[in-house]
């Protein structure tokens, strides 16, 4: 039963990195569109960077979900060769101890991922707001 539990959690963290890459991406357009629009150099420039940390936020994402479906496939074969297994009454735990450690390799890869998202993210948040205190007021 435990990886099937493993698979729900699996699929809980697809949906958040799912919604996450979803709101990356738009966040990305719109920023694209003022880019074109803008005329002030130091206000492109700011854009431009702001694009930069998006789409290394969208790699990030993007390989962290990558990650998690290669850890459920993995998780499924576990599954698969259980009752292969269990049917033939082969004893194959080296082949799914085997499966399992590498489904939990891909799970901490896709974590470690997803750490450095959210990192980059919030690295980004505090660097407009300092930007924006940073910036003489208007007179």
């Amino acid at each position: 039963m435990a990886p099937v539990f493993l698979l729900a959690g699996i699929a809980g963290m697809l949906n958040v990195l799912s919604v996450r890459l979803g709101r990356v991406v738009d966040r990305a357009r719109i920023v694209e569109t003022h880019l074109v629009s803008e005329q002030h150099e130091n206000h492109k420039a700011t854009l431009q960077s702001e694009i930069e940390g998006l789409w290394k936020r969208v790699r990030l994402v993007n390989w962290s979900l990558r990650m998690f479906v290669c850890a459920a496939l993995l998780v499924c074969l576990v599954i698969v060769t259980l009752f292969l297994g269990e049917l033939q009454g082969l004893d194959l735990s080296i082949v799914i101890a085997t499966l399992f450690i590498g489904a939990m390799a891909f799970m901490i890869t896709g974590l470690v991922l997803f750490l450095f998202e959210v990192g980059v993210s919030t690295s980004r948040i505090r660097a407009g707001i300092v930007e924006i205190l940073e910036e003489e007021p208007p007179n």
